[in-house]
């Protein structure tokens, strides 16, 4: 490779992470949304994954906020819905908190003296059928910067039957599947990350063997913000019940895919169940509109949905 196509590609690649958005928002202190859904007009030349990127959104949020729109081909003049609006998950609002069937990772970072807290929020890529990705409280172990990858012998294994033949160890630099940035995971009985990727198209889908891959700009910021000893907790919530501004949403999201038996996926009693208890705290509550909550379920997009507020 030339100097000058060196120069090119890395002047490529700052172009967009210049464009890339980290989600930073006040965290709310009497309610469970942030953000606000935009619309944006495609470009000629835009895909789906483009404008997810520049959006700090996942491929398949994305896909799943616009259904009929061409993934590779929107088309100029397309009105693409960038679904930023989110309910927060039922969880401890502290350190990182990764949302599984979301595909998204939240960080509550702790508060400066006199400063509001915020939460950050980012897509992520998550374990796919065979290689789940574990759920419960573990914590920031370790932090690598200019990773090495040393790849199980199952994965060898499983890229030599596709013809890829992977080295006993990757070393660090641009063509490392853990990019630039890595944190290590206290889980037992495996090697389990938070980490970069050289391969940002997929980001935001279930294609990891278990670890979470984020887009280089994001891990970047992520790393500097994290310290080791962090809580982190890998939940699975495919549907989230939520209240902001007297109005009582739900959000849902399409299940794991996944040969487990024990995994949580979208229940329309559940979901009744939750929307109706938290009807009953807010004061004054209008009627649940339930066919909205039926047609969230069914449509599984994603999208907080106002299904009640208060009179």
């Amino acid at each position: 490779m030339t100097v000058a196509t060196r120069a090119l590609l890395w002047a490529a690649v700052l172009c967009v992470m210049s464009t890339a958005r980290a989600a930073v928002f006040p965290l709310p202190v009497d309610g469970d949304v942030v953000g606000d859904t935009q619309d944006v007009v495609a470009a000629q030349d835009d895909t789906l994954i483009d404008l997810a990127r520049r959006y700090g959104l996942g491929y398949e949020e994305v896909v799943n906020a616009n259904p009929g729109v061409d993934p590779w081909l929107p088309g100029a003049g397309t009105h693409v819905r960038m679904p930023l609006k989110r309910i927060l998950p039922d969880t401890p609002r502290e350190g990182i908190v990764v949302n599984l069937p979301e595909h998204r990772l939240y960080y509550y970072p702790p508060a400066k003296p006199g400063e509001a807290r915020v939460v950050v929020t980012y897509p992520v890529s998550v374990g796919k059928m065979d290689w789940s990705t574990p759920l419960g409280l573990t914590k920031i172990q370790a932090k690598i910067k200019d990773p090495t990858w040393t790849p199980p012998e199952s994965v060898r294994r499983e890229h030599a039957e596709r013809g890829d033949i992977l080295p006993k160890v990757v070393p660090a630099g641009p063509d490392n599947p853990l990019g630039l940035y890595a944190m290590r995971l206290a889980i037992p009985g495996g090697s389990y990350m938070i980490h970069g990727t050289n391969h940002p198209a997929g980001v935001g889908m279930q294609v990891t063997h278990g670890c979470m891959r984020l887009y280089p700009e994001h891990i970047e910021e992520l790393f500097k913000m994290v310290a080791v000893d962090t809580p982190v907790r890998l939940v699975n919530q495919p549907q989230k019940v939520g209240v902001s501004q007297g109005h009582l949403y739900v959000e849902v999201h399409p299940a794991m895919e996944t040969t487990s038996s024990a995994v949580v996926r979208p229940d329309r009693t559940t979901l009744a169940r939750l929307v109706a208890n938290t009807a009953r705290s807010m004061p004054s509550t209008g009627p649940i509109l339930w066919e909205t909550v039926e047609s969230a379920f069914g449509e599984r997009r994603g999208m907080p949905v106002s299904v009640a507020a208060t009179n």
